[in-house]
């Protein structure tokens, strides 16, 4: 068996870049920033803020909107409540504004799925959405996008992006269930006094808004036990903001779509969005990716949902069997209830089942390091695949040297625990053009797809860019050795 190398690469580009927030610190440093400022005669500030403009100008969309929105959020280290000009306001603004190359430093751990729209295409045709994982400055990363369209021969086009990255709106009312909110924080330890005092004050469905109100009242009635609620009272707050809402003005290209970090739990990124086109039994299609919110201290498994890639709902995974990190999703419900794969201890590979999308109390061991290429661990590279045959799972291993390498096996369709057959030798391994970058001797994948009859599987180059490979499913299950 042969896979085909495309020759495809995305390298990073780090003309793509995006607005973000300068906050200088200590404070004091703000309050000095806005009063020098201050000084400046309107003459000054409006030649500033024009030669601010125009040397910025073609590199951002609405940046006068952002430049704004960031004097909004410095407002209160004015000293005075005398009105400012637009071009002064748009000058302070500008002062707490930084450039963000967002995939400077690496472009990789593609997945790839279905893209909603099929209109307008030739015969044998389909149009995919590739997301990737987008790193530049300390190592931060985000979730990226491209679109693209693989033929009836399995030639596969990407299309250019565009030159704008453009972070969401977050959606400011976002809403939350009562009994599910309360699920999670028993998970979480969070319940007690305080927290039934909180939740007592809220309706059955309730916003942010409601919460921090709730929060901030309950607060004022315990002021004596201020320090013992105040790790509850911050506890809520982050469960609450790491299930948000965000969305795209619709005019914005695929390619265009930042995820950025937005809640506390992703602070220090979003990492290994692995996708899936989900189906109903009822028919009814959505896109869930389970992928890794890093704070800088902890990795938090986190479910992204979407049904236009337009908007996105972010939640919390909870329970038991939810820890470590390369989770995924199969593409529908197995005998009623959700199945997905797991790496609960960073060496083998696990499965669980769960009648709630958000909740996971049970897993098992499916597969664990057998051949000496994947002795160090082994994990899936995205959610199990359908066929006729089984559930493909394409796998990594770890070996030697830590190199990383892309391996293949099959669970039996309606017991997804037992494993029917199994690739002895990887069927990606890092060549000579594969194994330099800024993690070396690395291929990963987070997620591929079948189009008649061929495997299209994009994949990382040591961490720094990807490409893609196809091979023919029926080879693959051939080359197979039954388990």
């Amino acid at each position: 068996m042969q896979i085909k190398r495309t020759g495809i690469v995305l390298s990073p580009n780090s003309k793509r870049v995006v607005l973000r927030p300068f906050v200088p610190f200590p404070e004091e440093r703000k309050l000095r920033i806005i009063a020098r400022v201050s000084t400046l005669p309107e003459g000054e500030v409006d030649r500033l803020i024009a030669q601010v403009l125009e040397e910025f100008h073609g590199r951002h969309q609405r940046p006068r909107d952002f430049l704004l929105a960031r004097f909004e959020r410095v407002r209160e280290y004015l000293i005075t409540d005398a009105p400012l000009s637009e071009n002064r306001r748009l000058l302070i603004g500008a002062y707490f504004t930084q450039e963000y190359a967002v995939e400077s430093a690496a472009l990789f751990n593609p997945s790839i799925v279905w893209h909603p729209d099929q209109s307008d295409l030739p015969e044998g045709s389909r149009r995919f959405v590739l997301s990737l994982r987008a790193t530049g400055e300390g190592h931060l990363s985000s979730i990226t996008f491209r679109s693209g369209v693989i033929d009836a021969r399995c030639t596969i086009s990407v299309d250019k992006p565009t030159r704008f990255a453009t972070p969401p709106d977050a959606v400011p009312d976002s809403w939350y269930q009562k009994a599910l909110f309360i699920r999670k924080l028993n998970e979480l330890g969070l319940a007690g006094v305080f927290t039934n005092h909180v939740m007592a004050r809220l309706e059955e469905e309730f916003s942010l808004e409601q919460l921090n109100t709730a929060l901030q009242l309950t607060m004022r009635e315990n002021r004596t036990r201020h320090h013992e609620f105040a790790v509850i009272f911050e506890g809520i707050t982050t469960l609450a903001k790491s299930n948000y809402e965000i969305a795209y003005l619709p005019e914005t290209k695929l390619s265009e779509r930042l995820i950025f970090p937005f809640s506390p739990s992703e602070t220090a990124g979003i990492e290994d969005a692995r996708f899936v086109r989900f189906q109903e039994d009822d028919g009814d299609v959505r896109y869930y990716a389970t992928y890794s919110a890093y704070n800088g201290r902890v990795v938090l498994p986190q479910l992204l949902e979407t049904v236009d890639f337009h908007r996105f709902r972010m939640h919390t995974l909870n329970g038991p069997a939810i820890a470590n990190k390369g989770f995924a999703l199969f593409p529908r419900r197995i005998d009623g209830r959700y199945v997905m794969l797991s790496r609960q201890d960073g060496e083998n590979l696990f499965l669980m089942d769960s009648d709630n999308l958000y909740f996971w109390h049970a897993e098992r061991v499916v597969v664990k390091p057998t051949f000496p290429w994947e002795y160090v661990q082994v994990g899936n590279c995205g959610s199990p695949i359908e066929t006729e045959a089984g559930w493909l799972v394409l796998s990594h291993g770890v070996g030697p040297m830590r190199k990383y390498c892309i391996g293949a096996f099959m669970l039996d369709l309606d017991d997804p625990t037992r494993v029917v057959a199994r690739l002895r030798a990887p069927l990606v391994t890092p060549d000579e053009n594969e194994r330099e970058g800024y993690v070396p001797n690395v291929v990963y994948s987070c997620g591929a797809v079948v189009h008649n009859g061929v495997l299209i599987l994009p994949y990382a180059m040591s961490d720094y860019a990807s490409t893609f490979a196809t091979v023919g499913v029926d080879e693959l299950i051939a080359a197979m050795e039954p388990a």
